[in-house]
């Protein structure tokens, strides 16, 4: 079956919604077009400090097979991009915390004016508190917290590439960095 797009008024509403909470660099995309990889999630579990450790992170998200089954039960997305620049290290955590409530408030203005369905798949990290549970089932903001594209398997790099979108590695902390987000909308 094809998929079935949002028509233009749904989109410029959509947009107004994604510009008013500061995400203004977006583009319209085919969920079924979004890469997904084994890899990714090997990445998680052998390189990054959070595996285990946060109810958005795996092990506690769907496998890669769930995630992909999950992308295509979508029939539009957005993809976006938000570009950052921290002076240290440390700077990155208020960032995300601050950027996750941002988002979270978008992905629920946009749940009220009519798409159900509506997922954020965040950017930044999430650090909503100051100490996660690490788990799922006894997180603090389960409204709330969502995961990175990584932990839903995402090959992030691939896919912004795909739709024309630039992303590097990170040499240095303080480099400008690219960080992609998704909002499936149905």
């Amino acid at each position: 079956m094809p998929a079935i797009t949002q028509s233009k008024s749904d989109r410029k509403k959509v947009g107004s919604l994604l510009t008013a909470h500061g995400v203004d660099d977006f583009t319209w995309i085919d969920p079924r077009r979004i890469i997904t990889a084994q890899w990714v999630r090997m990445k998680c579990m052998y390189g990054c400090s959070s595996y285990g450790r946060k109810a958005c992170c795996p092990p506690n998200t769907p496998t890669v097979a769930e995630c992909e089954r999950f992308l295509k039960e979508y029939r539009d997305a957005v993809l976006f991009r938000i570009v950052v620049q921290f002076k240290k290290a440390e700077d990155r955590v208020a960032w995300n915390r601050r950027t996750n409530a941002r988002l979270s408030q978008l992905e629920r203005e946009v749940f009220v004016s009519g798409y159900e369905r509506v997922f954020l798949l965040s950017p930044a990290g999430c650090v909503l508190c100051a100490k996660c549970s690490g788990q799922r089932e006894t997180c603090v903001l389960p409204a709330s917290a969502r995961p990175t594209p990584e932990a839903m398997a995402i090959d992030v790099y691939s896919t912004v590439r795909r739709f024309g979108y630039p992303i590097e590695v990170r040499r240095q902390v303080t480099d400008e960095q690219n960080r992609y987000g998704f909002l499936m909308i149905q």
